[in-house]
């Protein structure tokens, strides 16, 4: 079952499987729900009118996204590569304490039909393709979808706590298309692929499993939720295991395709 949000005259509209969800239904109340009440909520629901409009990111103002970092060994390679202070990534990946770290408000994502952005001030821009956790209020897994954590590499690379600049700025959380609600136990070992094409061909191709983590996936939801609360809900992107070479860098026009199980997200790079 998927759930995608849509533009229509008379504002924003949640739509299960392309078809309209009562009005009164946003994101913040169907994730203040337990994920069984979820589930049989939806799946009793007449259906309604076919969704109509411009699909938009799957969540609303009030959810936020945090984001993992250093959960594949691919990643803590790549963090080592660029960093000055390589050992501090090493660290992370094998710490019991997971990075962490918040990446966008809701507004602020997002989705299909917009743009993501390269930083003015950055060298060296690669996109990252996460499983992107969608977490109800209790902290139950309810779904995923797709995510690109646009990041600057030398931002990051010249001192680990420039993560702020490197990771967070307007265009560089992308989600969609939907949410897919699944059982946790699904997500264990979704394909990831990422393909960028320039001009229309291939400049970059990479695939990895989420079975690739290095961590559990309930782990990082535990490690956020332990002095947080959330009651509109909360996405956690989960970290990358692709990562272009260190020659590469996003250009304006770049078209960005994620892949993350049965879900796509393509975006544009801004010119």
């Amino acid at each position: 079952m998927n759930l995608t949000k849509h533009q229509t005259l008379h504002g924003p509209r949640w739509a299960r499987d392309g078809c309209d969800l009562p009005a009164a239904l946003d994101l913040s109340a169907l994730l203040a729900m337990p994920r069984d009440n979820l589930a049989k909520l939806l799946e009793t629901l007449p259906a309604g009118a076919a969704a109509q409009g411009e699909i938009l990111p799957p969540i609303d103002p009030m959810q936020e996204v945090w984001a993992c970092g250093v959960t594949y060994q691919r990643s803590r390679d790549a963090r080592q590569a660029e960093s000055q202070s390589a050992n501090v990534y090493e660290r992370v990946y094998q710490a019991e304490r997971p990075e962490v770290f918040l990446k966008a408000i809701g507004w602020r994502v997002v989705g299909p039909a917009s743009p993501v952005r390269v930083r003015r001030d950055s060298r060296w821009m690669v996109p990252e393709p996460e499983m992107v956790l969608v977490v109800n209020s209790q902290g139950e897994i309810v779904g995923y979808c797709a995510g690109n954590d646009m990041s600057s590499r030398d931002i990051e690379g010249e001192n680990p706590l420039y993560i702020p600049q490197a990771k967070i700025f307007d265009g560089a959380c992308a989600l969609g298309p939907s949410i897919r609600l699944a059982d946790p136990a699904a997500l264990r070992d979704l394909p990831v692929h990422l393909m960028i094409r320039r001009a229309g061909e291939v400049c970059f191709e990479g695939r990895t499993r989420t079975s690739q983590m290095a961590r559990r996936l309930e782990e990082l939801v535990a490690y956020i939720l332990r002095e947080l609360t959330f009651p509109h809900g909360l996405f956690i992107m989960t970290g990358t295991g692709i990562v272009p070479p260190d020659n590469f860098t996003l250009a304006p026009g770049d078209l960005v395709r994620v892949e993350i199980g049965e879900l796509v997200l393509e975006n544009e790079v801004a010119s």
